[in-house]
């Protein structure tokens, strides 16, 4: 394989789903550029630290870097030294939480400018059905797959060999070269249509979002009613097949599953009622949480904190954190409040021995593991919708 043939260019490389891929790339021995524009992140990852937390991913970038099978760059003329070009860009949405089409696909005229027929484009972001072909037509008909990612953030490396790799292409070069790629990786490949493997990416983080929001539709009659959810739906499964997948309720949030379920409801015409019920359910949550403890007492001079402001346990990812949301709804209420997490760092940050002795009221936003050994003072009210911390 010539030096050309085993390079590979990912372009947003250096962020949460181009990062772990191109990781996991350099160690099947192909020579990996990350393209970006964050200049932090590629000063980082050239220095073999990595940007966020991602399981056993800083010890094998450190070894890649050393072996010079990756590296950083903000140069995106770097695409013409190789010949698979993978696009992990994010897909920009609107505050209404409807795509921006037009400034993803500018991108791609301008990337079409860079390309020669010896390319093969492999598109890794999450669009919407119509979204490839539109792609397709920009880059004059060049050889462009589709592979969406499936990843848990924060289990990457460890789930890329476990998932099967879904795979669709406008031609059978482009087909046959995405597979070579994903089979280094992945022991599973699955071959369908543009349009299933576009769907296939929406269906699945949408189902993951309704799926949440009912536990947390259950959580809020439950609490309306004052009774215990976590203890009801343990009884709920236990024994009973049928209810074994019923998630916890909590804050779900995170850069993707809302933002594909919404994607959804733009590309239906606003016509998904059950991801916009959803969206209400999940993200009134944090507002439902305080507006059910005015209704019990009164929050005048009470010290609220929390728990947590990562969107997901185990990471320092706050983008389009419900624990966000609900920090920025206390300070425009007025409300003292305290923030602690152990891997966001932040100057507003403290820990959480410091918060359970300064706040009156504690809210579990994240359910981060060292949480679950925490001992609260039994005049402490506390909010825990995980229902990880046991009190004294």
């Amino acid at each position: 394989m010539t030096l050309f043939n085993k390079t590979i260019s990912i372009i947003g490389g250096t962020g949460h789903v181009g990062l772990p891929l191109g990781l996991s790339l350099s160690e099947k021995n192909f020579i990996v550029q990350l393209i970006d524009i964050n200049k932090e992140n590629i000063s980082k990852v050239n220095n073999g630290i990595m940007p966020f937390l991602e399981d056993g991913a800083e010890k094998v970038l450190k070894k890649n870097i050393k072996k010079n099978c990756i590296f950083a760059s903000n140069k995106i003329e770097l695409i013409k030294k190789s010949k698979y070009i993978i696009v992990c860009i994010g897909t920009p949405v609107n505050k209404n939480l409807e795509p921006e089409t037009k400034k993803f696909l500018t991108f791609f005229k301008r990337l079409n400018k860079m390309l020669n027929k010896n390319h093969i484009i492999i598109v890794r972001s999450s669009v919407y059905p119509g979204i490839c072909d539109q792609i397709f037509k920009i880059l004059a008909n060049k050889n462009i797959a589709y592979c969406p990612e499936r990843i848990v953030q924060g289990k990457s490396l460890k789930e890329l060999p476990k998932l099967p790799q879904i795979i669709s292409g406008y031609t059978d070069l482009s087909i046959y070269h995405a597979k070579i790629i994903f089979k280094k990786i992945s022991k599973k490949i699955l071959v369908t249509s543009i349009l299933d493997a576009e769907l296939i990416k929406l269906f699945s983080n949408a189902y993951r979002y309704i799926h949440f929001s009912i536990t947390n539709q259950f959580y809020q009659i439950c609490e309306k009613l004052d009774v215990d959810y976590n203890k009801l739906r343990k009884l709920m499964i236990d024994g009973y097949e049928r209810n074994k997948d019923l998630a916890l309720p909590g804050f779900t949030a995170g850069p993707c599953l809302l933002k594909d379920t919404m994607q959804l409801a733009s590309f239906l015409r606003g016509k998904f009622q059950l991801g916009y019920a959803a969206m209400k359910i999940n993200e009134g949550l944090p507002i439902f949480l305080i507006k059910k403890l005015e209704q019990k007492m009164s929050l005048k001079n009470k010290k609220i904190g929390i728990l947590g402001m990562a969107f997901k346990a185990e990471t320092d990812d706050i983008r389009d954190s419900l624990s966000i949301k609900l920090r920025n709804y206390l300070h425009k209420r007025g409300f003292k409040f305290y923030c602690s997490d152990p891997y966001f760092k932040d100057k507003q940050i403290i820990n959480s021995k410091s918060l359970i002795q300064k706040s009156d009221i504690i809210v579990v936003a994240t359910p981060h593991i060292e949480y679950k050994n925490l001992k609260l003072p039994k005049n402490k009210i506390l909010i825990d919708v995980w229902g990880i911390i046991k009190k004294k």
